[in-house]
């Protein structure tokens, strides 16, 4: 680049700017020096910690648990259910070699006792998530904000979860 820009100045009449200042002043020549490799011998974050005598912080253990934070987990986790449902219903029906109506043919010759458990893993993950789905809602609309009413309205979406998983498991 340097190079180009030497022999542009070289050129007679090219050697001023637009507005009439020499384009030469500006220009100095840079030298790049190599740097050698750094060795890497920085201790990683435990062993610096160690070394300064700094006390491990205890995280979630001195925490005492809530029903905020428990229903916030909860809500994380029946989400990751029902993904995971959806996920496996829909690549089981690709890949199985029988259709629907098979299996679940093949479901009413079980065990009732098979059967409740199944339809209750199903039935309350998809139950407490669009319960509390729905809890989520109203606080974007800013509705339910104040403490007192978090609280109530997650024993609210508990009952709700409750009724709403039996109606499933018995229709």
């Amino acid at each position: 680049m340097s190079i180009a820009l030497r022999r542009l100045m070289a050129c007679p009449g090219l050697h001023r700017g637009a507005f009439g200042g020499v384009m030469g002043s500006q220009i100095r020549n840079v030298v790049l020096r190599s740097q050698p490799a750094a060795v890497k011998t920085a201790e990683d974050f435990f062993e610096k910690n160690e070394r300064l005598k700094r006390p491990m912080s205890p995280h979630l253990t001195i925490y005492k648990p809530q029903i905020t934070s428990m229903l916030s987990i909860s809500h994380r986790i029946t989400g990751i259910a029902v993904t995971g449902y959806v996920y496996a219903f829909s690549i089981g029906m690709m890949c199985l070699p029988a259709s629907f109506p098979h299996y679940c043919a093949a479901l009413a010759t079980a065990s009732p006792a098979l059967l409740f458990s199944a339809k209750f893993l199903l039935a309350f993950p998809f139950a407490y998530h669009t319960c509390n789905g729905v809890r989520h809602l109203m606080w974007d609309l800013a509705k339910g904000l104040e403490i007192s009413q978090v609280y109530k309205t997650g024993y609210t979406m508990l009952a709700a979860t409750t009724l709403l998983t039996l109606a499933l498991l018995f229709c």
